[in-house]
């Protein structure tokens, strides 16, 4: 879509043709980027269980296959599994795209991120085994002011309930502003008046959003991130490999028997060192700021590095997320006919103009160059730094800054989705709570 949109490849959608050919590259390119993502994963990090390998150890169809290979084949039995599960989904949004409302992959991360938040919110069951505070953070809130007295909540308990992993209760609070914040930012933007050059009364209007570019950019700055860190944890993984194998300033990563693992204060997939460490997420206030404070309950969380080295880390993570959404927000809109020029095309080609300028395209681009370069890049800037900051103060259920302002994105793109269907059709009481009847 970006290659066809900057016209590296010279594709015309309008031709049946060449939509032909783009739909086809285009499913030709999920399968083998679903490959692409499979193959590391399960060779760096996604260890077989250790009964299922047993169960492949020894030989298989009639000797063709020889005893001893269970763990290759596990692997390759786990990366087809992820193949087909990968591909539903992608039919799965075929079919949402072309007979549903809105898009089916978006509907999947809102789901997911729901249900982290909701469990990360409501989870009455233990975090740990043998542990009797439950792991959700109302359930824990409420334990916590049942069980401890008045002495210990003013000595540390008030600590536990409020920024104590996991699910503290400011992840909880950050979790909601995030909500108001985005929703807030979603509705904001700017009305250029338009009127028809020819039809004489009829008018109408060119939102220009403040959130332009979508939450494209943080998803694009997103996948980037996790690529760095899947490809390091993989590098790592293979000590055998040559210059690249277990190189620490790629990434470190702590083995099974690390203190910090054996805990849970982190996991085996959480960078520890190198460039795949400052390139990393920042996963809420215990990462950074609790430290600071209290070195000897939070310490671990820094994963035995300074606190300097933190601080780098934070600047670093700001700066990718921040200029690395400003930077594809402002290639989003190159190469998805939404810059000044394919815009002003398609008002002139609509008939419409602005009112008291001459209808001519130059014109009504130059007006646009006022308006949407600018916005683009404080798009960028807007979703970028809301994902980053979200991420700064942690949020429930580990849902990430990055999902919950996604998750939002796609409910209110979903609910204005709805709006623009038939709600005549709609039962009255559908009607009246989409707002059709005003």
């Amino acid at each position: 879509q970006l290659f066809a949109g900057a016209k590296i490849i010279n594709l015309n959608l309008q031709d049946d043709e060449d939509k032909s050919v783009y739909q086809g590259t285009q499913k030709f390119l999920v399968i083998v980027m679903i490959f692409v993502e499979a193959i590391p994963q399960v060779f760096g990090f996604l260890t077989p269980a250790s009964g299922f390998v047993t169960s492949l150890n020894g030989s298989l169809f009639f000797g063709l296959i020889g005893a001893g290979h269970g763990d290759l084949l596990a692997k390759i039995l786990i990366i087809f599994q992820l193949f087909g599960g990968s591909y539903l989904v992608f039919l799965m949004d075929e079919v949402v795209s072309k007979w549903g409302i809105g898009s089916g992959i978006s509907l999947f991360i809102a789901g997911g991120v729901a249900q982290q938040i909701f469990t990360g919110t409501f989870n009455w069951e233990p975090s740990r085994a043998g542990s009797l505070v439950p792991a959700g953070a109302i359930p824990k809130t409420i334990y916590y002011l049942q069980h401890l007295p008045a002495s210990s909540l003013a000595q540390g308990g008030v600590e536990q309930i409020m920024v104590q992993p996991p699910n503290p209760l400011i992840a909880l609070i950050g979790t909601i502003v995030i909500f108001f914040i985005v929703a807030y930012v979603e509705s904001t933007r700017i009305e250029l008046p338009l009127a028809h050059g020819q039809a004489r009364g009829a008018r109408g209007r060119y939102p220009i959003r403040l959130m332009y570019a979508s939450n494209i950019p943080v998803i694009l700055v997103a996948a980037v991130l996790a690529n760095v860190s899947m490809f390091s944890l993989l590098f790592w993984q293979h000590p055998e490999w040559p210059i690249l194998g277990h190189a620490s300033w790629i990434g470190a990563y702590p083995d099974a028997t690390d203190a910090r693992v054996v805990s849970g204060q982190i996991q085996r997939t959480t960078p520890i060192g190198g460039l795949a460490y400052y390139f990393s997420n920042v996963n809420g206030v215990q990462d950074w700021l609790l430290p600071l404070f209290n070195p000897v309950t939070y310490g671990p969380y820094l994963r035995g590095l300074e606190y300097w080295q933190v601080l780098v880390h934070i600047l670093v993570f700001l700066l990718v997320f921040i200029g690395g959404s400003v930077m594809f927000a402002k290639f989003w809109i190159m190469t998805t006919n939404m810059g000044p020029e394919d815009v002003a095309r398609q008002i002139e080609s609509s008939g419409m103009q602005i009112p008291g300028f001459r209808r001519d395209p130059r014109i009504l681009r130059r007006v646009l160059d006022r308006y949407i370069p600018v916005v683009a890049v404080i798009s960028g800037a807007s979703v970028g730094a809301l994902a980053a900051g979200a991420d700064m103060i942690g949020t429930v259920g580990n849902a990430s800054g990055t999902g919950v302002l996604l998750s939002v994105g796609i409910m209110i793109q979903m609910y204005e989705a709805i709006g623009r269907e038939q709600m005549m059709e709609m039962h009255p009481l559908l009607r009246q709570f989409f707002g059709a009847n005003e």
